[in-house]
């Protein structure tokens, strides 16, 4: 018959041998490391995105909303790629009108990019010696312009629908390279 100290410098019955056990038993199971569970097939297949996807879904975006943005704000909306190891998104343009683009490159027109899945608001970075990641100039006919936007927590992946928004210009519905 097992017997345990009790604090009480008493000596205990069975029973209390019986409990002990078992807590030091659950507390050895709790500490047992966990083996990792390798994923299933359906978990894989919906993380990916497909290439073609992405490319139709861009397609579909110049037919419909591209033309409206290049009639109303003088801009080729070039696309919005992953850059920096998927920290930074990079917006690039190409110029068409010089009069009708200058709300874009204007600095004091606020900018951000908006993840349509999950609501979250990308900024443009400033940086201390150089100062906001986008061009800011007096637009050129047929040249192209770039405007970096912070992906700290890697919100925007692959395949993420997104909307710029630069003062008064909205490009909504955009698809990350």
């Amino acid at each position: 018959m097992l017997t345990v100290q009790c604090l009480s410098g008493r000596a205990s019955g069975p029973l209390q041998a019986l409990l002990l056990g078992a807590i030091v038993m659950s507390a050895a199971q709790a500490q047992a490391p966990v083996p990792p569970q390798a994923p299933t097939a359906t978990a894989v297949a919906a993380t990916a995105v497909d290439p073609a996807d992405v490319a139709n879904a861009r397609r579909n975006w110049e037919m419909r909303a591209g033309q409206l943005v290049r009639r109303t704000w003088g801009v080729e909306v070039l696309g919005v790629r992953l850059a920096s190891h998927d920290w930074m998104l990079q917006f690039k343009y190409r110029v068409v009108d010089p009069e009708k683009s200058k709300p874009l490159l204007d600095r004091h027109s606020v900018a951000y990019l908006v993840d349509e899945t999950s609501g979250a608001r990308l900024a443009v970075p400033a940086m201390e010696n150089i100062g906001d990641l986008r061009q800011s100039t007096t637009p050129e006919a047929n040249r192209v312009y770039f405007m970096n936007f912070g992906n700290a927590n890697q919100i925007v992946r692959h395949g993420s629908k997104v909307d710029v928004v630069i003062g008064g210009f909205h490009a909504e519905g955009l698809v990350v390279d």
